[in-house]
Order: structure tokens, then C-alpha cells, then sequence
């Protein structure tokens, strides 16, 4: 079953109980995250609301490098996930999300795109590799 985004279950600003009026809508209903993982290069197509199209990244073992020093963007192979810093979790299994520090073959890249939600992954080179 999907997350739910509606304020049903929420007590009402006084403390006081909210009992639900209606039924779940379908405007309400959420998605699970993409984690994006190391592998073979996969995407997904999601339908959004207004016919809208999301593209999720499944898994890459490529990442678009951006060198602020020179102001060059190469694609470089990823060699692993060291540091995700937006769940303890994520950094054992090796998800890829905004803010994750990757080893790759150009040296330690700091992803700067999201790639559950944008479909591409980017990132700027915080270290040359020796």
C-alpha cells in the first residue's frame, strides 16, 4: 500500500481529536523512495500526477563529474559509496542519494543531483585521486 499525505489522522491544533469525515483520496497518496544503488545502469518511468512523467534512477556505475577548479564535467566510472550522510543505514547497503560522497575514478565526488527523483546523477569533485 502507498504512503498517505493527509492530515486525516492529525490531532487539531487545540489537542482535541480529529475523527476522519471521509475516505482516503487518491491526490493523497504518495510513492515509495527510489534507492538508487551501485550496478547496472536502470531507470524507471513513473506516472505522476497531471500525466506527468518522473524518471527514477534504479541503479548506475556512472556518474556525470564536474571539476569546479576547471569548470570540465567528465563521466567517470563509480568505484564505491564510502559516506551517505542522509541515513546510517544507506551507508552499509550503498544507496545513492543527494549528498553522498562516491570514490570514483577521477577521485571523491559529492553528488549534487537527486537521483530517486531527477533520473541522472551528478556530482562535483571535492578530491583528486593520487
Amino acid at each position: 500500500m502507498s504512503p498517505w499525505h493527509s492530515d486525516l489522522h492529525k490531532r487539531k491544533p487545540t489537542g482535541g481529536k480529529r475523527h476522519p469525515y471521509r475516505k482516503r483520496r487518491r491526490y493523497e497518496r504518495g510513492s515509495f523512495p527510489t534507492e538508487t544503488t551501485l550496478g547496472e545502469h536502470r531507470t524507471k518511468l513513473d506516472r505522476r500526477r497531471g500525466g506527468n512523467i518522473k524518471v527514477r534512477l534504479v541503479s548506475t556505475k556512472w556518474v556525470n563529474v564536474s571539476d569546479p577548479k576547471t569548470g570540465e564535467t567528465k563521466k567517470a566510472e563509480i568505484i564505491r559509496v564510502i559516506k551517505n550522510p542522509a541515513n546510517v543505514d544507506y551507508d552499509r547497503r550503498g544507496v545513492i542519494t543527494k549528498g553522498a560522497i562516491l570514490e570514483t575514478s577521477l577521485g571523491m565526488v559529492r553528488v549534487t543531483s537527486r537521483p530517486g527523483q531527477e533520473g541522472i546523477l551528478n556530482g562535483i569533485l571535492i578530491s583528486k585521486a593520487e
